[in-house]
Formats: structure tokens, sequence, C-alpha cells
């Protein structure tokens, strides 16, 4: 099975050379707008491309409002904060992801909850979400608090793992029922979606981008993402309000003058420079094509997994993903590690699930709800290599 894999590998990128996890494609405008920028001499967070970047985003994505940030991590730092979490309160979300998630909520000073993720999606569980809430929630005047910890909780944060979209229903059917406000961590799904059947939404199917089914949402333009501004993020919301202030908190909450410098609150240096935003309108461009690629090799990994008997995450029922980082789940740990081992000696880059969060030093002590499913998995699942095709 090995060996059949690398040779599937090389066959797909055409190469004999190192091949890895995910690499960026610049097969368009990226020189002329990077070089328009620097002519312009407008390179820093000043500039028509940030904003022209956020119409797009927004208007790709079915967003009322698109904020352009930095990065992922401190899209999702603001996203959080305008969702209401206040140091010393709780967020619920999954132990099975990059450690921005968690980040983001410990800059707010407040501490993550784990709970299990759903086998199917890779994502946070509605139903261990809502039996957490059950046991442990406890209605007060001023929000839901946790009886066991005494604190507030202020938020639920699931990630759309890889690119595969999270139950959407059902998680916002426990947030409302509970009163907690949703951000989604959409990191690694620009391009993926959501459809709410008529139960849901009314008459029709809707089908939504994730990343606008919650109060916020947050996209990443890593270097690794499915489009890249060399490092950058995005808040997605459509509540204008909301858009206003995750602008004004960006930019150094910096009162708008022609020469005064005045600010009326703490704010954050994340704007997007515009040489990141001329980077990113360049890829987006490309992005519709760069998804129906991926969805392709995924298709690809999937004929060879079944040929060999060997399972591979698809997306979820309802639901169009974009196939970030195509993963294997394999037998069991034992077996993940020789695949990994075999596999990087080869010269195909693989990647182990990252660590779960509970298990790093700095969220050592943070509640959990056992994690069964996420430990499970995370004993078995594999990145394969994923960059886009030609």
């Amino acid at each position: 099975m090995f060996d059949g894999f690398i040779g599937l590998v090389r066959d797909i990128y055409k190469t004999e050379a190192f091949i890895p996890l995910h690499e960026p494609r610049f097969v368009g405008n990226e020189k002329q707008y990077l070089s328009n920028v620097i002519n312009s001499t407008f390179v820093s967070s000043v500039g028509p491309y940030v904003a022209e970047f956020e119409h797009k985003i927004a208007d790709y994505c079915g967003a009322k409002h698109a904020i352009a940030t930095v990065n992922g991590t401190a899209a999702l730092h603001v996203a959080l904060l305008l969702a209401g979490v206040k140091a010393g309160e709780e967020v619920i979300t999954q132990a099975l992801t990059f450690v921005a998630t968690c980040n983001a909520i410990h800059y707010c000073g407040a501490e993550p909850v784990f709970v299990d993720v759903d086998g199917s999606t890779l994502g946070l569980s509605p139903q261990a979400l809502a039996n957490f809430l059950d046991e442990f929630g406890e209605r007060r005047d001023d929000g839901l608090w946790n009886r066991l910890s005494g604190k507030r909780i202020a938020a639920v944060l699931p990630m759309h793992t890889f690119g595969h979209p999270c139950d959407m229903k059902g998680l916002m059917a426990v947030c409302q029922h509970h009163g907690l406000p949703l951000v989604e961590d959409a990191a690694e799904a620009l391009g993926s979606l959501c459809t709410l059947s008529p139960d849901d939404a009314g008459e029709e199917n809707v089908t939504k981008h994730c990343g606008t089914f919650g109060k916020l949402g947050v996209l990443s333009f890593n270097g690794n993402k499915i489009i890249t501004t060399g490092g950058g993020g995005m808040i997605l919301t459509d509540d204008a309000e909301l858009a206003r202030q995750a602008k004004h908190l960006t930019t150094t909450a910096k009162l708008a003058h022609a020469w005064r410098f005045a600010h009326d609150q703490v704010g954050f240096n994340y704007r997007m420079p515009n040489l990141n935003a001329a980077l990113g309108l360049a890829q987006l461009e490309q992005l519709p094509a760069f998804v129906e690629r991926k969805r392709a090799l995924a298709d690809r990994y999937l004929g060879w997994a079944e040929a060999n008997g060997v399972q591979m995450i698809k997306e979820p029922n309802g639901a169009q993903a974009n196939y970030w980082l195509n993963t294997l789940l394999l037998d069991d740990a034992l077996q993940r590690d020789a695949f990994l081992e075999f596999s990087n000696a080869q010269g195909v880059m693989t990647r182990p699930l990252w660590e779960l969060m509970p298990d790093l030093p700095m969220y050592r002590n943070c509640r959990t709800d056992g994690l069964r499913q996420s430990r499970w998995l995370a004993d078995r699942l594999v990145n394969i290599p994923s960059s886009v095709v030609f």
C-alpha cells in the first residue's frame, strides 16, 4: 500500500523532487498587482487594494461585511472580543484544531473548554456540545454559566477542519437554545459550502459559505491556505455595527482626522497591508479554479483509497468541501507512524494531526468532556499532499 501511494503522488505532481504538503500557486496577476502597489508607494494598510479585497471576499462568501487583518489569529482575537468574550470567561471549542483557535481565546483573557468532535465532519459535535451544556450549564440573568467552574460561558467557537464544514444546523440549534453567540473559525474553509434544508431555512434549500452562519466568522490567508496573501486574515459578519467596530479596533482605534493622532480605546495594529491585499486579489481571481482542481485531486485520492481498502475523510452530507488538506484515516497509531516515516523518507511530505489542545502545556488544565472521538481520530489521521495540481 505505501509504495502504491508514493507512486500515485509522484504521478499526480509529475516530479521526482520533494513534494510538500501544500504550497501556494502564483499563476495569475500576482506580480502585476504587487508592482502596482510598489509603484504607488502605498504599501502599508492605507491603499486601495485593501478595500477592494475586502469587498470581493465579502461578495464571494455572501457576507455583508469583510474586514481584512494581518493574519487569521488576529481576526479570531477581534471576532471573539466583538462577540462579547471577556477576561475570566469561557469559550467552548474543540480540542482537534490548530493552536491559533485557543490562543485567540487566551488573548481575550478567557479560557477554552474542550468538547468532542464528530467523526463525520472532524468539527465540533452538536450532540457533545448539547450534552455538556445540559449537564453543566446554568442559566442566570446575565447569561449561561458553567456550574462546575463558576465562570460565564461567553461563546461557542467551532472550526471547519481541513475545509470540511461542521454540522452547522446542529450547532446553531444548540447555541440558539442556550443563548450563546456562535463564532466560526473558517480559517481552512475558504470555498467550502454548507446547505441548510427547508426545515432550517424556509421553503427552499439555502447554501451558504462557511464563516457566514455565526455572529462572526474568520478566514485565513496564510501561505499554506487555498489562496494566500503571504500572511493575512478576514473577519466576516452581516452586522454593520460589528463591522465598524472591527475596522476601528484593528486600526489602533484611531479616530478619523486630517492630522491628529487621537485614539478612543485600546486598539490593535491588525490591519492588512496593501501589499498583502494586492497578492490576495490576484489569488482570489483564481479561487474558483483552485477549488475545482482541489476537488478533482480529492476524487483521485478517493479512487485510490477505495481500491486499496484505505479510509479517507469525505465531505459531510449536505456540504461541499474545498478539500484544503486531504486526509487519510488509518487503522491505528502504529500504521499511522509507519506511514509517516515511510512517506517522508521517500520525499513525500505527510503530517499527523496537530497535538490535541489539552495535551499542550498551556492548555493542560482546561476542562474537557473526555474527548473520546478526538483522541481516537488523533491516533489515525494523516494529511497527504494537497497543493493545487495543474
